[in-house]
């Protein structure tokens, strides 16, 4: 194989553009050479371009022409089609620069990347890969059913990164079995450097005047419903309510500004919780926090298989999560944390009180968890196995 397309949905800084970024580094090492084509940018686009060429697919215009003559096109039922013909535009610009018909194996990452490949244009005869990081919440939100039909049809091989996940693909999409492969790439030995880089800096709790004798419970995650950032708070109170004479204080990290914080923090201050419950901004320093974590709650009513329960579990954090909300309980199991049943907050509650209460058991577990995901996720041999595959469907 001599040329690999990627397709991404964005360059955001969150689990599955990470993921890719560090899929990329590997395979470039490997003498893969690659372009990446992304939907929108983002923070992470200039690592994605010291990798390879990158195309950002140009964002829509606000108007086809402008505000007066956009009106005047509306009235005359003209609108839609000057539109569709700057679509189309955009589109043979996109095609001319990335060339599609010049590569061996297409690597569509995440199912949204389904709308800019259904675009693109990519001969039948080039195979297509499709990294699936997304259960039904997701898929509904970010994915139109034709684009998503199309890009699942085209695809030669699905790489799941759960179980679960992989149920989904076969039960609610018909994928053929045989045509799904298990695969998660961690770059465990990168982020094992930087667990202990992030513990040798200061520490980042004096900010929120947090003693060294607090106990603190995390989460973090992106600033949308499907991550619960609204069950947090809900279980930041009953876990401090239930434990009053305790030093707790629950600390998310990843909420901008906006208006589902406003909200949040109006909930956090009619609860009393203002002095307790901490929203930190999104931040590359995410392992400064979590490197001092006591227990990691993974709220999340959906989630594949987060990668925020890996630098948990690098961090030797024991994980609270719920059962069928991903692929999270097929790490965790009953060794590296607690399971409890979908959106039930009281035994969340108890079991995070259970780890709070027993310093050797948050030990035990929190290495227990650490030892699994360097025994099952060594980097080196994922990538080895994507690349057999990809050089494989490409002779």
């Amino acid at each position: 194989m001599k040329k690999l397309l990627v397709i991404g949905h964005d360059a955001n800084r969150a689990g599955a553009q990470l993921v890719l970024l560090n899929l990329m580094r590997l395979l470039k090492a490997q003498g893969i050479q690659m372009h990446l084509v992304l939907g929108e940018s983002g923070p992470l686009v200039d690592e994605y371009r010291a990798i390879c060429p990158v195309t950002v697919w140009p964002a829509p215009n606000r108007y086809v022409v402008d505000a007066v003559t956009d009106k005047v096109l509306g009235k005359l039922g003209l609108w839609e089609q000057f539109h569709n013909r700057q679509l189309k535009e955009q589109q043979k610009t996109v095609q001319a620069e990335v060339r599609p018909d010049s590569f061996d194996v297409v690597l569509a990452n995440t199912v949204m990347s389904s709308r800019w490949f259904s675009q693109l244009g990519v001969p039948d005869r080039i195979p297509v890969v499709t990294f699936v990081h997304e259960l039904d919440m997701s898929v509904r939100i970010y994915t139109q059913p034709d684009e998503l039909k199309y890009l699942l049809h085209r695809t030669k091989r699905l790489l799941s990164v759960s179980k679960a996940t992989a149920r989904y693909y076969e039960q609610k999409h018909g994928v053929d079995p045989t045509r799904i492969t298990l695969f998660t790439l961690i770059d465990t030995p990168a982020m094992v450097r930087n667990v202990a880089q992030a513990r040798q800096q200061p520490d980042v709790y004096a900010s929120l005047n947090l003693s060294n004798a607090a106990l603190i419970v995390g989460g973090c995650g992106n600033a949308e419903w499907r991550k619960g950032n609204d069950l947090f708070v809900t279980l930041a109170r009953q876990v401090i309510g239930r434990a009053p004479d305790k030093n707790i204080h629950f600390v998310w990290v990843g909420m901008p500004p906006g208006p589902l914080r406003d909200d949040l923090l109006l909930d956090i201050r009619k609860a009393g919780l203002a002095d307790q419950v901490h929203l930190i901004q999104p931040t590359p320093e995410v392992l400064r926090y979590m490197s001092q974590f006591d227990v990691f709650v993974l709220c999340s009513r959906e989630d594949p298989y987060p990668l925020v329960v890996f630098e948990a579990g690098l961090c030797q954090v024991p994980v609270v999560c719920f059962d069928g909300a991903g692929g999270a309980p097929e790490l965790i199991e009953t060794d590296g944390g607690f399971v409890v049943p979908y959106l039930d907050l009281d035994a969340m509650s108890s079991q995070v009180l259970t780890l709070l209460d027993q310093p050797d058991l948050r030990r035990r577990m929190g290495e227990q968890l650490e030892r699994k995901i360097l025994e099952r996720h060594p980097a080196q041999q994922s990538v080895e196995t994507l690349l057999t595959l990809l050089i494989q469907l490409s002779s």
